[in-house]
This record gives structure tokens, sequence and C-alpha cells, in this order.
């Protein structure tokens, strides 16, 4: 679980420095400030953030998916479905074979 503790703020010459406390493992000289316009959270990282939906939708624009694969995919999926049935049970079998 995240730890919150208070760090102190020095504002010297139009710069903010924060001095977090040593523990909490931030390495190097550099770090990445995030900064919530709706709320005022700001929040250190070593990493910078990432926005997993954008990534998402720059993947998908990147690799269109055609008619054709997606035929195939569709194929892939039935042949599965008919292959995962349980081989003993007839009642099943007869639910899946109903739907098409």
């Amino acid at each position: 679980m995240a730890e919150t503790r208070k760090a102190r703020l020095i504002h010297h010459d139009g710069v903010l420095t924060v001095v977090l406390p040593e523990d909490f493992g931030l390495e190097g000289d550099e770090a990445y400030v995030t900064h919530d316009p709706e709320t005022g959270d700001v929040t250190l990282s070593r990493q910078p953030r990432r926005n997993a939906l954008a990534d998402f939708i720059a993947f998908r624009d990147a690799h269109p998916v055609s008619d054709e694969d997606w035929d195939v995919f569709d194929a892939a999926l039935r042949e599965a479905r008919e292959n995962a049935m349980p081989s003993d049970d007839r009642r099943i079998q007869d639910l899946f074979r109903n739907e098409e």
C-alpha cells in the first residue's frame, strides 16, 4: 500500500524545492512531475506517467484490422468453441449446435 508523508517545500528565487524523506528512494538527479489540474495534486515519479487508453488507441490506429482478418478470427473462435465442448454431455453440445 502507498505511504503518504509530509515533505518540506522551500521557495527561493522563483524555484520550488521539495525535500523528501530519504527513505522514499528516488535515485539519480531527476524525477518526473505530473500536475493534475482538476485536483491540484502533484506527483513525483521515477518514470513518466503513461496514459494506457491513449497508448491503446495509438496502437490500434497503427495496426488496422481488415474485414478478412475479422472473418479469420471469427472462424477460429467458432472452431475453438466447438472443440472446447465436453464430448460426454450431449445437452451442452445441442445448446451450441442450435445457436447456428
